[in-house]
């Protein structure tokens, strides 16, 4: 028996030492990359044109004869106005309604030229909710601190920050191999609409048979990731290689209606009850893709080295990590198809039963999951089949971009460079951008915007008190002037 103890506890041993060498050698890759050179940015002029951009009332609606099309008209007055090189060194055209094109044009007519992507448009801000601001959202406020306003995060600072860097360039003599094309669509807020500004801008190029060497828009950040005692003074770069489909998905019921005096056992909406308990109850399966994996593994390469004597066992972790994903929304979208009801509708009145009650559900698909898959999950799961389905609204999700290609490493390498602690990983984009629109002419479609900013910041992004820091102004200007530097070359 003390024998059997003995060789056990040896075992014990043996296994926590190979786990604490395996530990210490679970560290992420030593890269030595040549620093950056020195940039000229003129951060105040970056300060003062978004401050008046912001001002500049661009909001898209899904009825195109509710936008104020004066407003798309004083913005690209203003651009005219703010950047004279650009006015006069690029070919303009305007994609209508109000769609813009910018073409520099490069040396080498024979190379697939490169784009950068921005929308003009904002959202509303929600009727009623003005007062709750700390500087009213359409006045472009600079504290010193933040500038304040709507589409201070989204997306003018990334726009501006486009042209700023192109017009650094020309300033500085710079001339591209490619050809840089700057792309400006006019409705990106108004999800999965029939009428599609990035997608006409893409039919005007495809025309011209131009095809896009890669394409760089919206979507992932640089995110400061600091856990006392487990990951201290990182930063979590991700580079979005695709994004999630869209669809809103109309169910309905119906029922004889009548008067409330006389009800029912269930009206129709306590029908619909039971129809929405359904859908909500048989969520879609939860995995782990490749990119979660790959994102999995980084984060757990960079903490601490005594939390690394768990994380290095990582694969074996991950059944256990995907339940616990699923219990948090916020990870949880990252692993499945999300099930969001968020409107319903019935009786007109008071005192009159409801013929037909309805909700409407948004879908956010992951990469393989269609919108008839989308379908065909409710017709599986609701056990009342006397429903109607209409899909109000839907857009497929995207391709997967590779992480091998120049433009990728690009980006990536001028994340290490700029930040040398960044945490560089490709992950999937849970929102919608314009960039999506442009794979019937590219391969190669990135959504990265360089501003550091906290995480609990970017939730005002549509939201009130949207506003962006100061402190990351400099870093966005450089890296656009590189990045068009580097990928425009040969």
């Amino acid at each position: 028996m003390k024998t059997s103890v003995k060789i056990a506890a040896c075992a014990v041993g043996a296994a926590a030492a190979a786990n604490a060498i395996h530990a210490a050698a679970f560290r992420p890759k030593k890269e030595t990359l040549p620093p950056l050179p020195q940039e000229t940015v003129d951060v105040d002029r970056y300060r003062r044109h978004l401050s008046r951009a912001i001002q500049i009332k661009t909001i898209s609606n899904r009825d195109s004869s509710l936008v104020d099309w004066n407003e798309f008209q004083k913005l690209q007055d203003f651009i005219d106005e703010a950047y004279p090189n650009i006015k006069a060194k690029l070919e303009k055209t305007v994609v209508p309604p109000s769609n813009l094109v910018f073409r520099w044009k490069g040396t080498r007519s024979d190379l697939d030229p490169i784009a950068l992507l921005g929308h003009q448009d904002v959202v509303p801000v929600t009727s009623g909710t003005e007062e709750d601001w700390t500087h009213p959202p359409f006045e472009g406020f600079d504290d010193g601190t933040f500038i304040w306003g709507r589409g201070a995060l989204d997306m003018k600072n990334h726009l501006l920050a486009v042209l700023e860097a192109t017009e650094a360039l020309l300033e500085d003599g710079f001339t591209p191999a490619r050809d840089v094309y700057l792309l400006f669509g006019d409705n990106e807020e108004v999800v999965a609409n029939d009428k599609n500004g990035a997608r006409d801008i893409m039919n005007h190029l495809k025309r011209q048979g131009i095809h896009l060497d890669c394409v760089l828009d919206e979507g992932g950040a640089m995110l400061p990731v600091d856990v006392p005692r487990v990951i201290n003074g990182k930063y979590l770069a991700g580079i979005g290689i695709g994004e999630k489909g869209y669809a809103d998905i109309e169910v309905a019921v119906c029922a004889k209606g009548g008067h409330s005096s006389q009800p029912p056992k269930h009206s129709a909406i306590g029908v619909l009850a039971d129809v929405i308990k359904d859908i909500e109850n048989h969520q879609f399966p939860a995995r782990f893709s490749f990119n979660m994996k790959q994102l999995l593994d980084s984060v757990s390469r960079n903490v601490t080295y005594p939390v690394r004597l768990v994380t290095c066992n990582i694969k074996a972790l991950q059944p256990v990590l995907l339940q616990i994903f699923k219990l948090i929304p916020p990870a949880a979208c990252m692993v499945r198809t999300t099930t969001g009801v968020t409107m319903t509708q019935g009786s007109p009145a008071a005192n009159v039963l409801p013929q037909r009650a309805s909700v409407t559900i948004n879908f956010r698909a992951m990469p393989g999951v269609t919108t008839d898959d989308l379908v065909a999950h409710i017709r599986r799961v609701v056990r009342n089949k006397d429903i109607e389905i209409n899909v109000l609204n839907s857009k497929e999700a995207s391709k997967m971009s590779p992480t091998d290609s120049r433009s990728y490493n690009i980006i990536a390498d001028l994340c290490r460079r700029m930040e040398p602690n960044s945490i560089v990983v490709p992950y999937l984009v849970m929102g919608g951008t314009d960039a999506c629109n442009y794979e019937p002419i590219c391969e190669n479609i990135y959504r990265y915007a360089p501003f550091k900013a906290d995480a609990s910041l970017l939730l005002c992004t549509h939201g009130t008190n949207e506003r962006i820091p100061v402190s990351c102004m400099e870093e966005g200007l450089i890296f656009f002037k590189n990045f068009i530097r580097e990928a425009s070359a040969e």
